[in-house]
């Protein structure tokens, strides 16, 4: 059994700030890639920020020089620190986890909501 439990959504103004953290427990050996992704509704999901095993970074465009991913490679956890934040950052925020076995994890997801 694998679990993935994300927090730290809300609602909060445009401009202001959140972090997301992600928590990897059960049946996990170890971890190459975590990373977070979003999901605006009638949209598809898209990737947010990655970050790999060996600790190379990538964001997507439209979260430049306003969100860090982290990660805590002994609890198994990854944070996605968001300032800056703009309406169109609302959305539904899921944790992906990659094993050493290269089979993904999900988990279910929070809810980021940016009041104009």
């Amino acid at each position: 059994q694998v679990q993935l439990v994300e927090s730290g959504g809300g609602l909060v103004q445009a401009g202001g700030s959140l972090r997301l953290s992600c928590a990897a427990s059960g049946n996990i050996f170890s971890i190459n890639h975590m990373g977070w992704y979003r999901q605006a509704p009638g949209k598809q999901r898209e990737l947010v920020a990655r970050i790999t095993g060996g600790g190379t970074i990538s964001y997507a465009d439209s979260v430049k020089g306003r969100f860090t991913i982290s990660r805590d490679n002994d609890k198994k956890m990854v944070y996605l620190q968001m300032n800056g934040l703009k309406p169109e950052d609302t959305a539904l925020y899921y944790c992906n986890v990659v094993t050493h076995t290269w089979y993904d994890y999900w988990g279910q997801g929070t809810q980021v909501t940016v009041s104009s």
